[in-house]
């Protein structure tokens, strides 16, 4: 039985379109910077060995800082996509409900404590201070009924003490803070190679499982008594979407900083597109995530070019004003 109908034709052409998007953006990526290429010599960079300077630029850190962007932006957005979908709530993401600052704040104090940690084991670390986060929001929400606006505030006071905290450790080490707070606006400067092989491989195992779990997650939008009622274990259901987030999330950020929006706005966007048929939603947002992450990028270091902002930054300007139209349109309900 399909308990969500959609146009066919429109999830393919908007599939089709996004890929195409994605694609070119991650070729432009190549370009774009303070070294400006032309197709000739990316070309030869890309499928020509050389001892060049265009080849390390474009090979060891334009194309992996592409790649690593667009996988970043596919994990926020998928992450976005099962918050929103256990929660019934169109208010939450990462950042707004502490996992985001959860996860900054174990590295922050691992970094502070263990200078020498090996970099392949970060993503565990991040991940543990999401669960940690996510609980403590849970928690304070769940106190007097979870709703909507509650489990928000609570992410964001939640968000709120975490980042004091880290702040408060980064001023009693200041030889740590230069670097930290750059990647605490959420950025992607200086990815390479080694940070694509440590994310791909909790993107791809949670993209898959997040695809595996969408038949559940469509049943859960229609109630927990219909969900019940056709042979969906509510608890296991929210369980694994909540550890596939946390595997997600925190990958995300153990490589690119705590980057706030994406789980908020492409949600929203490829519902509008495509509906809200999970086994459609998780691959197209996953797509319109990485294009919107990649062109962000492009944006944030080629504005105010030699001086790059945070990509972070940027998605920040692009959210938060449609977090405001979120949060007034469900106060109004």
């Amino acid at each position: 039985m399909m308990l969500f109908q959609q146009n066919t034709v429109r999830v393919v052409l908007t599939a089709v379109i996004g890929l195409i998007l994605l694609v070119i953006a991650i070729i432009y990526s190549t370009f774009a910077g303070t070294m400006q290429l032309d197709v000739k010599t990316v070309w030869q960079s890309l499928w020509e060995p050389a001892d060049t300077v265009e080849r390390a630029v474009v090979w060891d850190l334009r194309l992996p800082r592409a790649l690593t962007g667009a996988l970043v932006g596919a994990c926020l957005a998928v992450s976005g996509v099962l918050m929103q979908g256990i929660t019934r709530n169109p208010l939450v993401e990462p950042k707004i409900i502490g996992v985001s600052a959860g996860a900054s704040l174990f590295i922050v104090v691992l970094t502070v404590l263990m200078p020498d940690f090996p970099p392949e084991w970060t993503p565990f670390v991040a991940m543990a201070g999401a669960a940690a986060g996510g609980l403590l929001v849970y928690s304070l929400a769940s106190q007097r009924g979870v709703t909507p606006i509650g489990l928000t505030l609570a992410g964001v006071a939640v968000s709120l003490f975490l980042n004091a905290l880290m702040m408060g450790i980064l001023v009693i080490d200041l030889e740590t803070a230069g670097v930290v707070i750059f990647w605490l606006a959420g950025g992607l400067a200086g990815r390479d190679w080694a940070h694509v092989s440590m994310i791909l491989p909790w993107a791809a195992g949670g993209f898959l499982f997040a695809w595996a779990l969408a038949k559940r997650m469509n049943a859960l939008q229609l109630g927990d008594e219909v969900a019940q009622g056709l042979g969906i274990s509510l608890e296991k259901t929210r369980l694994y979407a909540a550890l596939i987030t946390i595997a997600l999330a925190g990958s995300a950020v153990a490589v690119a900083g705590p980057i706030g929006f994406v789980g908020l706005v492409v949600p929203h966007v490829t519902r509008a597109l495509v509906g809200g048929d999970h086994r459609v939603l998780i691959p197209v947002s996953a797509v319109i995530g990485a294009c919107l992450l990649v062109c962000g990028d492009i944006a944030a270091r080629t504005i105010r070019e030699p001086l790059e902002w945070p990509v972070g930054v940027l998605t920040a300007f692009l959210g938060g004003p449609f977090f405001l139209y979120l949060l007034r349109k469900e106060r109004e309900r």
